[in-house]
């Protein structure tokens, strides 16, 4: 009991971002709190946390161990919540939200399959690649790609994401493969943005151990991810795409990968959703349907950290 309290007081510490306001929250002392961090830290023998008198922060110890412990308070939640609800049936109104191409394309079949076993559960699909407020915009989930920052918020991994240089066959036969990140500039970058405007942040390599971004133009650019995809098919220059945008076009040799040598690490790919104490059943249930799809081929293969993929001839 003493472990799940620690845990608990944990978790609480790290939503609500002080130790008097955990303490506030279970009703406690916060002297109390401050000892059941400090038992916990040492049955752990890892710092979790580090602490000030005005904030806390995690530690990379005490990043990893919340995913977790947030995990298990949700799988204990759920088994209580499945006792209870027990000839329950669910109700009600669910509201979604998803990156715009991913939701398209697997996010929005997977909510018609849920629709249709929950007969009274209404559902909305939002699909924005706007970071929506879940909170304020009366969000029940969200799916999201990279790491969360706002830790009131409870993160479900669903798997992850890799992007990759892309070209069509003839692009390549015509203009030769780039050998380094650099050698892009001298090719025709399919570009997110407007008016020719590159991506903000720029395509990011890891180069000598350190992730670079190279802010690149080109010929071509439009704020539809989808339209990107379509010129590079049409050969007509390369595109950093989402591999699983392009992972069948890879497989059936419409494109070719470069670059790879120099790709960045994967991105983590989360069903995030607001921490409560009590989750509605819809939500519960929508959470775990979809954690189980992904969790199952062909999904699996969508969000896994595949082996480099085939890549264009270098010339």
């Amino acid at each position: 009991m003493d472990q799940f309290k620690q845990i608990n007081t944990f978790v609480h510490v790290v939503q609500r971002g002080s130790l008097s306001a955990a303490a506030r929250h279970e009703g406690i002392a916060p002297a109390m709190v401050s000892r059941r961090l400090d038992a916990l830290e040492a049955r752990l023998g890892v710092k979790l946390l580090q602490r000030t008198t005005r904030r806390v922060t995690l530690t990379p110890e005490g990043s990893a161990f919340v995913e977790d412990c947030q995990r298990i308070l949700r799988e204990l939640e759920d088994a209580e919540s499945a006792v209870a609800a027990r000839g329950v049936e669910a109700s009600g109104h669910l509201r979604i939200t998803a990156p715009a191409g991913f939701g398209r394309k697997y996010v929005a079949p997977l909510v018609a399959e849920f629709a249709r076993q929950h007969p009274k559960v209404s559902v909305a699909l939002d699909l924005s690649d706007r970071i929506s407020d879940l909170m304020a915009e009366g969000l029940d989930c969200a799916i999201r790609f990279g790491e969360e920052a706002d830790s009131s918020l409870v993160r479900l991994p669903l798997g992850e994401s890799r992007r990759i240089v892309v070209a069509a066959p003839t692009y390549l036969q015509r203009h030769g493969a780039p050998l380094h990140p650099r050698d892009l500039a001298q090719h025709a970058c399919l570009t997110l943005g407007d008016a020719g405007m590159s991506q903000q942040r720029g395509w990011l390599f890891t180069v000598d151990g350190q992730m670079q971004a190279f802010r690149l133009g080109g010929p071509l650019a439009c704020n539809d991810g989808a339209v990107l995809h379509e010129w590079a098919l049409a050969g007509l220059g390369l595109a950093w795409r989402s591999l699983w945008e392009v992972g069948e076009d890879i497989a059936a040799h419409r494109l070719l990968a470069v670059l790879d040598p120099f790709a960045a690490p994967p991105t983590r790919v989360y069903c995030v959703f607001p921490a409560r104490k009590h989750l509605p059943l819809r939500v519960r249930l929508f959470v775990d349907f979809i954690k189980g799809r992904f969790a199952t081929a062909p999904l699996s293969r969508v969000l896994a950290s595949a082996s480099p993929p085939p890549r264009g001839k270098r010339s």
